[in-house]
């Protein structure tokens, strides 16, 4: 199974072929470094942070495609078709986001006790609209400085003059002493 470093929007999911008492120690990296579920995926790098086991019990009454809808927003016509056999899944899930390879191209090489169960698509992101094309959101495009603001300075003027009026008022003020 090919990861590549440019991924984004992808989930996989496995099952793990354990008892309960053995999930913990498959699935936690431990401080030496030796970690299990890293071997089994066949992994080159693997974030912790983004790896996410599911004892599909503890979601009670929603079933594990519904936990991937509502905690991934995962859709489309391939998860629809695996439905089913998500939801007959017992014990424990894997769900690996792509986030979880950490843009590291890698070729997995999935062993024992995992099994892959698919790999679904999040949905894009809208577009964030069409371009602004104001006479002001337009650049130059050659690196040359852009033209000064129309108005010639009019933020200037205004300082200069605030400044006179407040200097002839202390100067009146003087004289009325």
């Amino acid at each position: 199974m090919r990861i590549k470093s440019s991924e984004r929007g992808v989930i996989r999911v496995f099952h793990i072929d354990l008892p309960k008492e053995a999930i913990e120690r498959f699935t936690t990296q431990a401080g030496t470094g030796e970690w299990p579920l890293h071997y089994a995926l066949g992994a080159k790098d693997l974030r912790p942070a983004f790896v996410e086991v599911i004892n599909i019990r503890d979601l009670g009454d929603m079933t594990l495609s519904e936990y991937l809808v509502n905690a991934h927003d995962v859709s489309g016509k391939d998860f629809d078709a695996m439905r089913q056999q998500l939801d007959s899944l017992r014990g424990f899930a894997l769900v690996l986001p792509s986030q979880a390879f950490n843009q590291t191209e890698q070729e997995l090489t999935i062993a024992a006790p995992l099994r892959w169960i698919g790999t679904f698509n999040e949905p894009k992101p809208a577009s964030r609209g069409a371009p602004v094309r104001s006479e002001s959101a337009k650049g130059t495009g050659s690196g040359q400085k852009a033209p000064p603001p129309a108005g010639g300075g009019s933020a200037f003027w205004f300082v200069i003059g605030a400044i006179g009026v407040l200097v002839s008022s202390i100067i009146l003020a003087k004289l009325l002493i």
